[in-house]
């Protein structure tokens, strides 16, 4: 078989290996096990493939560097990006699982490189859920996308202002994607009112489901 990427990760099979599969994207700081409980609450018996992310900033576990807060090293960014999606890839042929079927559940740094996955041109995903994210980066030319997104932000968020998340949702949708934008008054922190939302959304994606 071959042998998934150097990531530390975590997998969990769910109730049907060839159905969907949550790609679990943690949040600066965070690890392999963060997203696993949200992951089960959003689709349960779905496989869950959840990624470490394998930058160090000061102890805490990235994607991918930043120069600093809300500035990325866009090199860095994409040669982690495409290093993710051969993760999946070369995951699937491990693990068995569907990679046509693959979700992405993203959140802050992990929605960021998911965005980046999406609009890479290279994209893998099947779909995403993007908790507060921002534009990784703006392609020229835009990707064509015809896939399902949703987005979970907040309006008094100190580390996304409204106008980056927004952009985020025009790149998408210019390049075909289908957005749900759900918006809560709250900041940068993951909430219920998202996750619930989320979850909705989740039931009405025939496309991915």
């Amino acid at each position: 078989m071959t042998q998934p990427l150097n990531y530390v990760h975590y997998w969990e099979v769910g109730t049907e290996l060839k159905g969907p599969t949550l790609l679990l994207l943690h949040g600066t700081g965070g690890t392999e096990h963060d997203l696993v409980d949200l992951g089960r609450a959003l689709c349960p018996g779905a496989n869950l493939l959840s990624p470490r992310g394998p930058v160090n900033e000061r102890g805490a576990a990235r994607y991918f560097r930043r120069l600093a807060e809300g500035v990325f090293d866009l090199e860095d960014l994409h040669r982690r990006t495409g290093d993710l999606a051969s993760f999946i890839t070369s995951a699937a042929e491990n693990y068995g699982f569907d990679a046509a079927r693959v979700l992405a559940v993203g959140y802050s740094n992990g929605a960021n490189i998911a965005a980046s996955l999406l609009l890479s041109g290279r994209n893998p995903l099947a779909g995403a859920i993007l908790f507060h994210p921002m534009v990784p980066f703006e392609p020229d030319p835009l990707p064509h996308l015809a896939l399902p997104v949703f987005i979970g932000a907040g309006r008094q968020d100190p580390l996304v202002p409204e106008a980056l998340t927004t952009r985020l949702v025009d790149l998408l949708a210019s390049s075909g994607a289908t957005v749900e934008t759900h918006w809560e008054n709250g900041g940068h922190n993951l909430n219920r009112g998202e996750i619930e939302a989320a979850k909705v959304w989740m039931t009405g994606v025939t496309s991915w489901n």
